[in-house]
């Protein structure tokens, strides 16, 4: 097994934690720490790097996809899901059961749900895209606030597109 390496990004909505290998990024995901612990160096994988770097012109509105190497640790029906949840274009919203459409499984939106909500890559995989079918604000891991942040960043970045 490859050692996994971490660095914080400090974002403007709080630290997140990016942890991977040499070979990927596998989680991505807001911490509660007020301090960076895990710095980039030297000895960073370059795939964390550029993690790190493509967040940077994620929030100053200069980039709207994501290109570098990460894999998903789950199930096969919640892969599904995320790779469902990657077709959401920027700035946009989509609701668990356009999802669950999607997936060609409309009666699975619990599910769809649950999967949304073990996303362990925020933001590349983007959960704060999904919104309740009333068209209000449903959770988020990473705190409401935040959610109700990124989609607005989006959406005032969009206009540069």
């Amino acid at each position: 097994m490859t050692k996994k390496s971490k660095l914080d990004y400090e974002s403007p909505i709080g630290l997140i934690e990016i942890i991977g290998n040499h070979d990927a990024v596998n989680s991505i995901m807001f911490t509660e720490r007020r301090e960076k612990v895990n710095v980039l160096t030297v000895e960073t994988p370059a795939v964390l790097a550029e993690c790190y770097k493509q967040f940077d012109e994620y929030f100053k509105g200069e980039r709207y996809e994501f290109t570098f190497p990460f894999q998903f640790e789950g199930t096969d029906f919640q892969k599904s899901v995320w790779e469902a949840l990657r077709e959401i274009p920027y700035a946009e919203t989509a609701s668990y059961k356009d999802i669950a459409v999607s997936i060609e499984n409309k009666k699975a939106i619990r599910a769809v749900g649950s999967a949304n909500g073990k996303n362990k890559l925020s933001i590349v995989i983007p959960c704060h895209r999904i919104i309740g079918s009333n068209g209000k604000l449903t959770g988020y891991a990473g705190g409401l606030w935040r959610k109700e942040w990124l989609l607005q960043h989006e959406q005032s970045c969009n206009k540069d597109i």
